[in-house]
């Protein structure tokens, strides 16, 4: 299946491709973006950790069909990488994103999440939407908030920082779309 590229007004997610491991192995092992990561990221994260999950985890599942992933960039730097988002046809987990501290606060992954949503909901056409997160993790937290997303699990989970409370947040594709019309 062919990941198209999505657009927003000031971002480009253009489908992951191996060469973008170079990119993620400068900007993601950082404590900033993995201590909110789930335990089986390795820590410290290896010289070759991109590359590996590239094209050992995330390329193979594109290709089972089950994963959508997109590297984020902006419009007007379009090859310069700040983060990934990606999309998981699997129980409790269906999206997941990071993005480089020095891009946070600035409304690009919610323009991203938006954007990944949108295409779960209508174009894959997924009657619903889980995202599992660390509660400690407000940015992440207040994404799903503002999205319309809701509360539905609290756990435990181990995570890169060790075990915290962790958190399942739902929308269905009829409360997405209701909001996207208003």
């Amino acid at each position: 299946m062919t990941i198209p590229m999505l657009t927003t007004e000031r971002l480009l997610l253009k489908p992951l491709v191996a060469e973008d491991a170079v990119q993620i192995q400068k900007l993601y092992p950082r404590w900033e973006i993995v201590r909110y990561m789930v335990s089986s990221v390795p820590w410290p994260y290896p010289d070759n950790g991109a590359e590996n999950y590239v094209n050992n985890v995330a390329l193979p599942d594109i290709a089972k069909g089950i994963a959508w992933f997109w590297s984020i960039r902006r419009r007007e730097v379009p090859d310069e990488l700040m983060g990934i988002i990606c999309l998981y046809d699997v129980e409790d987990n269906n999206r997941g994103f990071w993005l480089a501290p020095e891009f946070q606060g600035q409304g690009y992954m919610r323009e991203a999440s938006i954007a990944a949503t949108d295409y779960w909901f209508n174009t894959l056409n997924k009657p619903v939407l889980r995202a599992p997160k660390a509660a400690a993790n407000s940015r992440s937290r207040r994404i799903s908030d503002s999205s319309g997303m809701r509360l539905i699990r609290t756990e435990q989970k181990a995570y890169v920082s060790g075990m915290l409370d962790s958190e399942l947040w739902e929308i269905t594709r009829d409360e997405w779309n209701a909001r996207q019309v208003s």
